[in-house]
């Protein structure tokens, strides 16, 4: 959803903007004040902006020259009366992004609006991507004890000598772009920029033309070519995590760049080379999302070169306590605090706990208990209540649920299947066996 900013001294136009732009979808902010809309604008996030440039308190070209000072680079359509059209493109050479004169169509000003916002929010998605391509790399953390990691860094290791694309397969939260980092460190290409997406948390429309670059007009708000993400990390390796989420038409297109390192623009006819490293992740299993028809079936083979399957933390329990010491640290560091340790009994729930998170949970836990605490170890007391509820209280509870259907059917066919006798007994009412009953399939 777009957010806009009228400023406009008018009721009825203010009113009229307001009400048009809702109808579409907008989050419409009104002011009839320049520096009240101004102030608005310094604290929020907003998409575009329509800016009367005559106001009772000051001028709209003035907070158009405020607003670029500041480097503040939301589009700005500026709303003119005829006579004051010169005014107007005057702001545009300052850095308006365009103006309306009045009286004007309402499919004039929604058509203007809507390319601004696009244009923004593809500079935003652009600023954000870009930024992680520039961030540092801290050295890889990968803390174990258990025999399956030191077999999966090794191979880890091993396939880093080479260039093959590789699969990393794992729960959410069991490490797989550390995995990932480890291949790329220990690689040829460790110099070169390591670059994660997860393709679960970019749009469909803006994850092609920021990956493959587009060509200046090649859809709304195109304004100038872009080289795209492949061109700028050349050399480099890019980690794609949770590629089952990639669209199928997306699918295709990576299967030829994988396969033959290259990719077509959007709005261009010229083939782009590049010479990356792959390596692909996923928390789902390919082979059926393959025959669901989620996933290419081609596609699958291309990635499915060296696969590293990463087990789960409750399937590695000998991981749980050198992970817990370098968490102590970690957030003992972070938050200044002097926490050495878990108590014998915390540790004793942490061990028996499942990890449906993985080692991405057990840091938030740490991360929680640090924060909690007031002394130099951690206690049940800060640890989640659901730890409380260890492995051996659920298997417990089971048995319980299992001893009661057991005693409904016991009873239910003792009185020879007779209902009435059997809700007698058990003192539960008609309908509450009938429930029963039929969970139980007798």
């Amino acid at each position: 959803m777009f957010k806009i900013v009228i400023i406009d001294d008018e009721e009825g136009m203010r009113h009229f903007l307001k009400r048009l732009f809702e109808l579409k979808g907008y989050r419409v902010y009104t002011f009839s004040k320049g520096n009240d809309g101004l102030n608005f604008i310094l604290k929020n996030d907003i998409d575009a902006i329509i800016l009367d440039i005559k106001l009772p308190d000051i001028d709209g070209g003035e907070i158009l020259k405020k607003l670029i000072s500041r480097n503040i680079s939301i589009p700005i359509i500026m709303i003119t009366a005829y006579a004051d059209i010169d005014s107007a493109v005057e702001y545009i050479k300052i850095g308006a992004y365009d103006y309306v004169t009045k009286p004007f169509p309402k499919e004039k000003i929604l058509e203007v609006v809507k390319n601004a916002c696009e244009k923004h929010s593809l500079q935003k998605e652009n600023l954000k991507l870009k930024s992680l391509i520039n961030y540092n790399i801290s050295p890889v953390d990968l803390i174990y004890k258990s025999k399956v990691m030191e077999n999966i860094v090794s191979l880890a290791k091993n396939v880093a000598k080479t260039d093959s694309t590789v699969l990393i397969v794992g729960e959410s939260g069991t490490g797989k772009e550390l995995i990932a980092r480890l291949i790329h460190e220990n690689s040829n290409r460790k110099n070169n920029v390591f670059f994660p997406i997860n393709c679960a948390s970019i749009t469909d429309s803006l994850f092609e033309s920021q990956l493959f670059g587009f060509t200046k007009g090649s859809f709304t708000g195109a304004y100038s070519s872009n080289k795209g993400i492949l061109k700028e990390i050349d050399k480099g390796t890019l980690f794609l995590d949770e590629i089952a989420e990639v669209p199928m038409n997306i699918q295709a297109k990576f299967l030829r760049l994988i396969e033959y390192k290259e990719f077509l623009p959007i709005g261009s006819n010229k083939i782009e080379k590049v010479d990356l490293r792959f390596i692909i992740a996923t928390n789902k299993n390919l082979e059926e999302e393959v025959k669901k028809g989620n996933f290419r079936e081609d596609l699958f083979y291309r990635i499915n070169v060296v696969t590293i399957n990463v087990p789960p933390l409750r399937e590695r329990k000998e991981d749980i306590e050198p992970l817990i010491e370098f968490f102590i640290k970690k957030y003992s560091k972070k938050f200044n605090k002097n926490v050495k340790k878990v108590d014998p009994d915390a540790l004793k729930l942490l061990k028996k706990y499942s990890f449906p998170g993985n080692v991405r949970e057990l840091e938030n836990i740490i991360e929680r208990a640090i924060i909690l605490t007031n002394n130099d170890s951690i206690s049940t007391e800060v640890l989640p209540q659901e730890l409380q509820f260890n492995e051996s209280a659920k298997e417990e509870l089971l048995s319980l649920e299992e001893v009661i259907k057991n005693y409904i059917k016991r009873i239910y066919f003792f009185t020879g299947k007779n209902k009435f006798k059997t809700a007698q007994i058990l003192k539960i009412s008609r309908k509450t066996l009938d429930r029963k009953l039929k969970e139980l399939d007798v």
